[in-house]
């Protein structure tokens, strides 16, 4: 298309082109989750997390699944993790007191698993509901490994040394 002033046409518009990397190549320098960077969970995993244990811990002390050897059981759930893609929830559970073996707990929560998934479901407003997985909460030995180092001479020795070496600095 040639205009009366003998200038060359103008070409059409078109796309930057990335070198060696074909069609959409611009696309991919995109970041697929620009707000969580680093190891652990996102904010929305832990959140969802938090709302599921609350949920699960307020069925179970209401006594709504129709299970009548759960009902007889007090559990305590100490954390809730969910996967990445939040299909997949793993309830970290304890028998309140230690009032039944922890396999039983175990055992009864896995057999009315479909029951809980649905009450949760029905009491939150999630695209999926995930799916629950049941492991013992290990969180009360760790603590009593913990106070246990904590109390050994050697241990009480440095941590005195660290004191009086903080003291000195000020």
């Amino acid at each position: 298309m040639q205009s009366g002033l003998g200038l060359a046409p103008i070409p059409p518009a078109r796309k930057p082109a990335v070198a060696g990397r074909g069609k959409r190549a611009y696309l991919r320098g995109m970041a697929k989750n620009s707000f969580h960077s680093g190891e652990g969970p996102s904010q929305r995993q832990l959140r969802v997390g938090e709302l599921i244990r609350r949920t699960l811990s307020d069925i179970l002390n209401r006594g709504d699944i129709h299970d009548p050897d759960l009902n007889r059981m007090s559990i305590t759930v100490g954390e809730v993790r969910c996967s990445p893609d939040l299909k997949v929830a793993t309830a970290y559970v304890m028998p309140l007191m230690g009032s039944v073996p922890v396999t039983d707990a175990i055992a009864a929560l896995a057999r009315n698993k479909a029951e809980l998934r649905h009450r949760i479901g029905a009491a939150m407003t999630l695209k999926y509901t995930p799916d629950l997985r049941f492991r013992p909460d290990e969180t009360f030995d760790r603590l009593d490994e913990t106070r246990r180092l904590f109390s050994d001479p050697a241990v009480q020795r440095d941590l005195a040394q660290d004191g009086s070496a903080e003291d000195e600095d000020e």
